[in-house]
């Protein structure tokens, strides 16, 4: 295995571990579009969550894309 494929593997685990910690849309009609929540915006943990969860994704992907590659 290359370092490539450990990164994946780093950030896909990680990446779903953050996934799961966010709270936003937990309910069951959030999916339908009916949640009752009225703020919008992300503050606090939430918004570094979120912005954690990007990051894993996009070292994911090139992870991918650089062992496909090299």
């Amino acid at each position: 295995m290359t370092i490539y494929n450990y990164v994946a593997i780093g950030s896909m685990l990680l990446m779903t571990l953050l996934i799961l910690v966010q709270t936003r849309g937990a309910s069951l009609g959030a999916g339908i579009g009916s949640s009752g929540e009225v703020n919008t915006e992300r503050r606090g943990t939430d918004k570094t969550i979120y912005q954690l969860t990007i990051v894993s994704a996009l070292v994911f992907i090139l992870s991918l894309l650089a062992g496909v590659i090299l």
